[in-house]
Formats: structure tokens, C-alpha cells, sequence
């Protein structure tokens, strides 16, 4: 439910306003666009510090603060009236919407479940990013209706109701691990069965983050959510013209979005559970090779089954690296500073979402299509494959505290 309230900030519920911006506050689409970029790069700045918080203070309290803050920010979107005011909207929503509620929602997952925590993260995104997905549609009726100032009061409202009352009632009474598996009969059976599980389960890597971001791992799962971010956000971004391009009208173009939620659906749950048994870092190669076949299929797709495939190719991509992301940290790095070790992959992430567009944008002016533009790109993610295939999981020294490469 906290990953779906994330919508709000999400580039795909974003853009249902674009056109209603543009008109009230008399501006160019040039204008909101860097607006958005702007607000985006300085709402990521402050993820580190989310994570480190989470892990100081709790999943609970910082997220009913996030909570508080992202509804505050929607609010007073709702009374903005010029473009001063629409950047510093953006920063908060951006901030505590897509980065820091999102950053909450899956550490909580990631410190509370202990065992097929991969299957558990899987659910979870496949939930959340289903729901976001779908997010537009609910917004675009709401705006024509009630107009865009109330709108974003209703999802201010929304946030607050759900959001707050989550992070106090359930992740408010502190630290509570549980395993997602056959349900035991009673809660005696449950408890004794967790403490025998904690005590007979082999203690979890615990890294900190300065140890992480030393390693060659830490970067290769970083390089593959930056690149994920860049171009899945670059082709939705420009969907409506790219698929244009090919042929398809605007009502078309924008269906397109269905079969990549149900593609991200149905991978992120499989993903997920593999993520259990199999090595994170071979989710990110398959990760990398869904999102290289959208990018050369984009050229190619006219109104039949290839509209289909690249759609369902680009949310796959999405779906597996956030699956593989999600369980990736934790897997190789442990949970005792997971907060703030996603932290600073996660301002990496949302970093890189800000510039996709521009970076496709530039591309179009170069090579003078979207497709061919999209070719070219696919540069990045064969590269990551190659580095994932390459590095090995990291490892520790058992005689100092010094993280070192195998």
C-alpha cells in the first residue's frame, strides 16, 4: 500500500497534468520539462540521509514523517502559480514521493521478512508498480472532472490517510522479523518458530555502506538501476510520439502501457521468487536483456503484435530490475545498514529518471528518429551485462572490518 501511495510522484501519474500545467500557468512544455529535472536531481539529494534515518530511527517513524511531508507538498501544488512554485513542487514531490516513501516501502520489506524475502519483494513490487501503472487513468478522470488544484488535494488526502496510519499502527511498534512460508497454526507455533529460525539461521552479512560502495558489486547493480531508470523513463516519456513515429495514434500509443504492466506484474513475481534461490546479479542481466530488446525493437514495431512485444519487453525490464534491486543490497550486503546503503543507490536511480528524457530527446535531434536514437542506446545495457557477468559477490575479511573484492 506505501508503494502504491508513491504514485503521486511517479513520472506516469506526473505527466496526466503536463497538459493542464502548460495551460494555467501559461507556459512552455520546454519550461516544465526542465522544471521537472530540476525538481527531480534536487529531490534526490536528500535520499542518503532517508536511509540512514531509516536505519537509525525505524522504519515507522520515518515513514509516517515522509508520509506528512509528501501530502503536505501535494497540497500546496494545489495553490501554485507560477513556475518558482511548480520547481520547489516538483523537489517535494519528487523528494518524498517516488524516492523516500519508495526507499521506505522496501526496506521495511527488506528488514522485517528473514526468509523468501526475494518472493516477498517481488509481491510487493509487482503490487505497487501494477497500481502506478494504472495510477493515470484514475487522475485523468478525476481532472476532467474536479479540475487539477482538487485533484491534487485528493491525493494529498490519500496520502495522508493511508500513509500515516501504516507506518504508526503496523511499523510503529518497532522491529518485528516474520517469515513468508506455510502459515503455522497458532500463535505460540508462530512465535516459537521464529525464535528457532533466529537462532539457528546463520548470521547475515552486516555492511556498512561506506564497505558497500567499495565494492565492484555495489556499482554493477547501481550502473544496471541507473540505466534502467534512464531509458524505461526516456520511452515512456516519449511513448505517445515514439510509437508516432511507427505509426500508431495517441489512443494506441497510450494502451501500450497495459501489456508493460502486465508484463511487470507477472516477471516481477517470478523474479522475485527466483531471486531466492538464484544469484541477484543474473535477475540484472535478464534485467538488461529485456530492456536491450525494447530499445531495438522500438524501430521495428508497427500496430500489431511487435506494439505488443516492445511493451511487454520494456515491462519486463522494469519489473525484473526492480525485483533484483530489491533483493540484490540485502542479498550481498545484509540489513543492518540496508537504509542507508539503498539510500545512495536509490538518489542514483532517481538521478538518472531526470535525464532520460532529455538524453532520448538528444538523440532524436542527432540521429533523427526515436527507433534509431533507441539503437544507439542500447549500448548501455549490453554493457552492464558484461559487467555483471564479469564481477563476483563481494566478500569480507574475517580478521578487520575491510571490504575487499574476491
Amino acid at each position: 500500500m506505501a508503494t502504491i501511495m508513491t504514485a503521486p510522484g511517479q513520472t506516469a501519474a506526473i505527466s496526466v497534468f503536463t497538459g493542464p500545467l502548460v495551460e494555467e500557468l501559461g507556459i512552455s512544455r520546454s519550461m516544465l520539462s526542465a522544471s521537472y529535472l530540476v525538481g527531480t536531481l534536487a529531490g534526490a539529494v536528500a535520499l542518503p540521509f532517508v536511509g540512514r534515518a531509516l536505519d537509525r530511527f525505524g522504519v515507522g517513524r520515518v515513514m509516517a514523517v515522509i508520509g506528512a511531508v509528501f501530502g503536505s507538498v501535494l497540497m500546496g501544488l494545489s495553490f501554485v502559480t507560477d513556475i518558482v512554485g511548480l520547481t520547489a513542487g516538483f523537489v517535494g514531490i519528487r523528494m518524498a514521493g517516488q524516492g523516500a516513501l519508495g526507499l521506505a516501502a522496501t526496506t521495511a520489506v527488506a528488514v522485517h521478512v528473514t526468509r523468501r524475502r526475494g518472493f516477498a519483494l517481488g509481491i510487493k513490487t509487482a503490487v505497487g508498480s501494477t497500481c502506478i501503472s494504472l495510477a493515470p487513468v484514475l487522475l485523468e478522470r478525476l481532472i476532467s472532472q474536479y479540475g487539477m488544484s482538487t485533484t491534487w488535494r485528493i491525493e494529498a488526502v490519500a496520502v495522508w490517510a493511508v500513509v500515516i496510519p501504516i507506518a504508526l499502527l503496523i511499523f510503529g511498534r518497532g522491529r518485528r522479523t516474520v517469515a513468508v512460508g506455510p502459515a503455522e497454526e497458532g500463535a505460540e507455533a508462530a512465535d516459537e518458530a521464529e525464535d528457532t529460525a533466529a537462532r539457528t539461521a546463520p548470521a547475515e552479512a552486516s555492511w556498512t555502506s561506506r564497505e558497500a560502495v567499495r565494492t565492484l558489486m555495489f556499482w554493477v547493480i547501481a550502473a544496471g538501476l541507473a540505466t534502467s531508470g534512464l531509458l524505461t523513463t526516456a520511452l515512456n516519456f516519449h511513448q505517445i510520439a515514439a510509437l508516432g513515429e511507427q505509426g500508431l495514434d495517441p489512443t494506441r500509443a497510450a494502451l501500450n502501457f497495459l501489456p508493460q504492466a502486465a508484463a511487470t506484474m507477472g516477471v516481477t513475481l517470478g523474479v522475485g521468487a527466483l531471486a531466492d534461490r538464484v544469484a541477484p546479479k543474473y535477475g540484472l542481466v535478464l534485467a538488461m536483456l529485456f530492456l536491450g530488446g525494447a530499445l531495438s525493437t522500438l524501430s521495428v514495431l508497427d500496430s500489431g503484435w511487435t506494439a505488443l512485444l516492445y511493451g511487454a519487453l520494456l515491462g519486463a525490464a522494469g519489473g525484473t530490475m526492480m525485483a533484483t534491486e530489491a533483493a540484490a543490497y540485502s542479498h550481498y550486503f545484509g540489513t543492518a545498514h540496508i537504509g542507508a546503503i539503498r539510500g545512495i543507490a536509490t538518489t542514483i536511480s532517481v538521478a538518472s529518471t531526470a535525464l532520460g528524457p532529455l538524453v532520448l530527446s538528444l538523440g532524436h535531434g542527432f540521429v533523427g528518429s526515436y527507433g534509431g536514437a533507441a539503437q544507439l542506446l542500447a549500448v548501455i545495457p549490453a554493457s552492464v551485462i558484461v559487467l555483471a557477468l564479469l564481477v563476483r559477490p563481494p566478500v569480507r575479511r574475517t580478521d578487520a572490518s575491510v571490504a575487499v573484492e574476491t
